[in-house]
């Protein structure tokens, strides 16, 4: 929200209180408390009246300095707010002279003028970022003076500007389909159903990243406004409505060090299993269906060799108009316990599309009404309903412990029929004239009800089939929801702008501490050219969860034309022998928060061609993904510094250097890091035993360099680790463990069999 005209005023009717110097200080064990007057105080006259700020510190982790400013303390704090992960009561490393207040956390500390009130935040003797003048401030956009003031919160905010540097650039904020470098965008942190063409987003986290090596998370769950280098061009703002602010200041130095510091304090995410990183296979949205099209989409991919992993059941197969009442369709599926394990009998997993809309149709709006499941108007005796999405749906309301119980019970009958997993569609049209159970502010349940909604249905997949095979494919998320993978990109067109939208919009989230992503192959709305098709496909198969899913057309290859079969088969078999490399990549993910699918910022920081990078990414830690976005089969991708070996041809090309070229459909520019050790699989599908007959394939290893990599097993076992130096011609290799299989140098091959020492030369 911006408050200013110009550099110097306000707009008409604002005025804007910053603390101008600090009055009283306490140094307690666990915080640092100061009392800001807003005013210089030169006489005792000027503390009769007045607006103070009150301003406290704590540091709950190293690197990590938490800072909350107060003005009216006995507002009430509104439920519900964030779930996070920190030490309220920690020790806390601050001092005190004359004009100084310094907090220290880790190598990070910030310093207070207490004369002339600013912040300063430094990393040793590198300044991070400041807040001076009237950065800090508390706003009122209906002025009329002290004596007119009612006291009240409906045009009242809280606004932080922190000072950005020259060439640095901003990140994150959660799924953004507009530009990726976030200098000179106005962001409203709201969930909205908007697709993937406008500023809107289903995926709105108040976190923001800098490629100076720090971040910013804003813990409130109601609508947070950034004002990113546009209020003030060298000033990334964020506001929020009401009394309070409370911001975590995340030290790295580097940016996966923020990241790893920012999911210790909102959650890691949740490592999905192996079998969801195989192919997935919708009925699309609005297409007719039934067992027996079922099986043609399954055997179709299966004689046409497509390793297929997953079928998926959008919503047509509960009955138009009774969504959500989480019964089969029995007019075209009489017989659903059947049909899933004739389904499973072949290999697959099954998921069926849910949300949490109950439409007056379905035998379960009765049910919510007696119980009080649901959403209720402000007046507390009528339930909320509109006909956007189901005619008079109601909403359920799961700030009632009872009612998550009651809509938990519905999905434990479909697993018991075979189920395996859900996606949670929706979440983002939430109202704000409403009241819950638990009496929640309905203006901050808004972005924070697709937690509690996700965290209901994960948790009872959990409890079914067990934490290790828990997995979502969810559209709407907060703060938090990176615990329930895994988050796709939502509903997009299908042409080449959207596919590199879609990209834009997933780089931005897995800059937000999500650490997997997916996307609809082919595109959502309309149905794409067998162009855009083949070369999504190569894409999808490359990103760390992949499903074909359309809206009013079937996504099976054959629809488009042979090749495109082709080109799934291939891209599928492709994932599948890289499922060693991918899963090692996922593990180290869930426990670090470090994203699978990697911004090139993130990797390579220091490049200066890198930052505005949105149409290649890092797919783990050594392979780089280019996709084609046009239909002359031109790539366009830049490799940085390094030599990097295409993983196709096995050429090698010199890095510090843009490259065009074309490629064929079969092909996309998929590049090897040097000194790495890529993990190779003997199959080509998604779930297999991924230490029996592993290839580690050693690339470009330099000289006095060594390269190492692991190998897990499905059930995240570490069962080997490998290490290779290069001394000239020499290169000793080193694998601890129990696997089978062969080291690859330069085309000669060492086998082993669990532990292995020996010394080649090449």
């Amino acid at each position: 929200m911006k408050f200013s005209n110009g550099c110097w005023l306000f707009k008409q009717g604002t005025s804007c209180f910053a603390p101008a110097e600090v009055y009283f200080s306490k140094l307690e064990k666990n915080r640092v408390v100061l009392t800001a007057p807003t005013q210089h105080i030169t006489s005792r006259g000027d503390t009769l009246g007045g607006v103070n700020l009150y301003i406290t510190f704590t540091t709950p982790m190293d690197d990590v300095i938490r800072v909350q400013v107060e003005h009216y303390r006995g507002a009430k704090k509104k439920a519900p707010s964030f779930d996070i992960n920190i030490d309220e009561n920690r020790k806390i490393d601050a001092e005190e002279t004359d004009d100084e207040i310094i907090v220290k956390s880790g190598s990070m500390r910030v310093v207070v003028n207490k004369k002339w009130f600013s912040m300063t935040f430094y990393r040793g003797d590198e300044k991070i970022t400041s807040s001076t003048g009237r950065d800090l401030g508390y706003i009122k956009t209906d002025w009329q003076g002290l004596p007119y003031d009612d006291g009240l919160e409906h045009d009242t905010y809280m606004r932080q500007m922190l000072s950005t540097g020259v060439d640095e650039h901003i990140y994150g904020t959660g799924e953004r389909f507009t530009p990726f470098v976030k200098n000179g965008q106005s962001i409203t942190i709201w969930n909205e159903d908007g697709g993937t063409s406008t500023e809107q987003s289903y995926k709105n986290i108040p976190f923001f990243i800098s490629d100076k090596g720090y971040g910013v998370f804003v813990n409130h769950p109601e609508k947070v406004e950034f004002e990113i280098g546009t209020e003030m061009i060298t000033r990334t703002q964020f506001s929020v409505p009401g009394e309070r602010l409370d911001y975590f200041l995340i030290n790295g130095p580097s940016m996966k060090e923020v990241l790893e510091r920012y999911t210790d304090i909102t959650g890691k995410p949740a490592l999905p299993a192996p079998w969801t990183f195989g192919l997935w296979l919708s009925t699309s949205f609005t297409t007719n269906y039934d067992e027996e099209t079922v099986n043609k989409f399954v055997d179709g991919m299966f004689d046409r060799d497509i390793p297929l992993q997953v079928f998926h059941f959008d919503c047509f197969w509960m009955k138009d108009y009774a969504w959500c009442n989480f019964k089969w369709d029995e007019r075209v599926f009489p017989d659903p316990v059947g049909m899933l394990k004739r389904l499973k009998a072949k290999g697959l997993k099954i998921c069926c599309w849910i949300n949490s809309y109950i439409g007056q149709e379905s035998e379960l709006f009765d049910e919510g009404m007696k119980g009080g499941y649901f959403i209720m108007r402000k007046d507390g005796e009528s339930v909320y309903q509109w006909d956007m999405w189901q005619p008079g749906m109601a909403i359920v309301d799961f700030t009632n412990p009872e009612a998550v119980k009651w809509y938990q019970s519905k999905l434990e009958y479909l697993m018991d029929m075979g189920v395996d997993c859900f996606k949670t569609d929706f979440g983002e049209r939430i109202p704000t004239e409403c009241s819950y159970f638990d009496g929640s502010d309905p203006m901050k349940m808004h972005n924070y009800y697709t937690y509690l909604y996700n965290k209901a249905v994960y948790e009872v997949i959990a409890k079914k089939k067990g934490k290790d095979e828990a997995v979502l494919f969810a559209r709407s998320a907060t703060v938090g929801g990176q615990k329930f993978p895994v988050h796709w990109g939502g509903d997009c067109w299908s042409d080449y702008e959207s596919m590199e939208e879609s990209l834009r919009g997933g780089l931005s989230l897995t800059l937000s501490g999500f650490g997997f992503w997916s996307h609809d192959i082919g595109g959502f709305e309309s149905t794409s050219t067998a162009d855009v098709y083949k070369r999504w496909c190569a894409f999808g198969l490359l990103s760390t969860h992949s499903r074909l899913h359309g809206s009013h057309s079937y996504r099976v290859p054959w629809a488009y034309d042979d090749e495109a079969c082709e080109v799934v088969s291939k891209f599928a078999k492709l994932k599948g022998k890289l499922m060693p490399y991918l899963y090692r990549n996922a593990i180290e993910t869930s426990k670090t928060g470090v994203p699978m699918m990697r911004a090139m910022i993130l990797e390579f920081t220091d490049d200066p061609s890198v930052p505005y990078l949105d149409k290649q990414y890092m797919l783990g830690d050594s392979l780089l993904v280019a996709p084609i976005f046009n239909d002359q089969s031109l790539a366009k991708f830049y490799l940085p510094e390094g030599k990097w070996t295409n993983y196709f041809t096995g050429k090698v090309k010199k890095g510090g250097k843009w490259y065009s070229e074309k490629v064929p459909y079969t092909e996309i520019p998929l590049y090897v890091r040097e000194n790495s050790i890529l993990a190779l699989g003997k199959e080509e599908k998604a779930v297999y035993d991924y230490e029996d007959g592993v290839t580690l394939k050693v690339f470009e290893l330099a000289d006095g360099k060594s390269a190492e990599t692991t190998v897990y097993d499905g059930s995240k076992k570490l069962r080997c680790s490998a290490k290779v130096t290069r001394s000239g011609k020499d290169y000793t290799i080193s694998v601890k463990g129990d696997c089978i299989g062969t080291v690859e140098i330069e085309g000669k091959s060492v086998k082993f069999a669990g532990d292995l020492e020996t010394t080649v030369s090449i």
